[in-house]
C-alpha cells in the first residue's frame, strides 16, 4: 500500500475517534471560542474532523505529484470522504444541530453514487471524483466544520453561515449526483 492510500486509511481510522469524542465521554464541559459557546468535546471533534478532511487534499497531492494514483486509491478516497462526512452529519442530526431531511438527501446521494461506482467497477471501470464531486466534498466539509464549531466567528455578526453552508452543500451534492448519473448513464443503457 502506497503513502497516499495509507493517508486515506488513516482518515477512515479517525472516524471512530471523532465519534467517541463527539459524545463527550470525559465530560470536559463548555468553552467559548470566537464568540460561540460550545462543549469542549465539539471543539475537539471539529479539530479531528478538520484534520481528517485535510488528509483528503494531502493524499491526492502526493498521489498526483509522485504518480501514485491507483485503482485502490480511486476507490478508497471517495469512500473515506463519504464515511467521514456521513458520520459527522448523523452526529449533527442526533445533537439537533442539522435538519434530518437535508442529511437524508446528502447521504442518499452518497449511497446512490456508491451503487453506481459498484456497477461501473463490475464492468471494469473505476471512476475517480470529478471537479463537481470535489466541490461537493469541500462544501460538505466546510458546512460540517462550521456546524461542529457552532457557527464560530459568524455568531458575532449574526450570520447563520453554518446553515447557509449546509444548504450550499446540499445543492452541490444533488448537482454532482445528477452529473455522475448523466455522465455514466451507459452503465444502465448497456445493461441487460
Amino acid at each position: 500500500m502506497n503513502l497516499p492510500n495509507k493517508i486515506t486509511v488513516s482518515r477512515i481510522l479517525l472516524i471512530p475517534i471523532f465519534l467517541v469524542i463527539m459524545y463527550d465521554p470525559f465530560k470536559w464541559g463548555n468553552m467559548t471560542f470566537i464568540g460561540a459557546d460550545m462543549p469542549v468535546a465539539h471543539f475537539i471533534g471539529a479539530l479531528i474532523f478538520i484534520v481528517a478532511s485535510v488528509t483528503d487534499w494531502i493524499d491526492g497531492y502526493y498521489a498526483r505529484k509522485y504518480n501514485l494514483v491507483t485503482n485502490l486509491g480511486k476507490f478508497l478516497d471517495p469512500l473515506a470522504d463519504k464515511l467521514l462526512v456521513s458520520a459527522a452529519l448523523i452526529v449533527l442530526v442526533e445533537l439537533g444541530m442539522a435538519p434530518a431531511w437535508i442529511v437524508i438527501i446528502i447521504i442518499s446521494r452518497e449511497f446512490a453514487i456508491t451503487g453506481l461506482r459498484l456497477i461501473l467497477a463490475g464492468e471494469g471501470e473505476v471512476v475517480a471524483a470529478n471537479m463537481l464531486g470535489k466541490i461537493k466534498t469541500w462544501t460538505q466539509i466546510i458546512a460540517v466544520s462550521a456546524l461542529l464549531l457552532h457557527n464560530t466567528i459568524f455568531v458575532l455578526i449574526g450570520l447563520p453561515f453554518a446553515e447557509i453552508a449546509l444548504w450550499v452543500s446540499m445543492i452541490f451534492t444533488v448537482l454532482s449526483g445528477v452529473d455522475y448519473f448523466i455522465k455514466n448513464k451507459h452503465a444502465f443503457t448497456n445493461s441487460k
